[in-house]
């Protein structure tokens, strides 16, 4: 899915909750993994530029779950470290995005080069 627009947001998170609730997440796991998106979506576009976001359903063994792959061509970020640090903000923001975003999901991994781009993968399991 494209994240272009303040509109595409919207379309994100209806679409996580949507696959979230298909795969039978309790209201509370779906609310996790919805916020988890709307935060790394919102990076996407802000601080990204734009990109995309691809879901995916996922099975380990007995398991499944939800995986999110946000990817954009922007900036990078020169320091993942620090970025994950609560309080951290490049911007006007309350430095909760990615440090959050990790902690409402169970597998977090984040790819960035400065000047290429940034990819962040989420996997919440059922």
């Amino acid at each position: 899915m494209p994240i272009r627009s303040s509109q595409d947001l919207v379309l994100v998170r209806q679409a996580v909750r949507t696959w979230s609730a298909e795969l039978k997440f309790s209201l509370v796991e779906q609310t996790k993994m919805v916020t988890a998106a709307s935060e790394l979506a919102r990076n996407t576009l802000d601080y990204g530029g734009g990109g995309n976001v691809t879901l995916q359903q996922v099975q380990d063994g007995i398991r499944r779950g939800l995986r999110l792959s946000f990817e954009d061509q922007g900036p990078g970020i020169p320091d993942i470290e620090l970025a994950l640090r609560d309080g951290y903000t490049s911007g006007g923001g309350m430095g909760l995005g990615l440090g959050g975003s990790k902690r409402l999901v169970n597998d977090f991994e984040i790819v960035s080069k400065v000047g290429e781009g940034t990819r962040v993968t989420v996997t919440r399991w059922k």
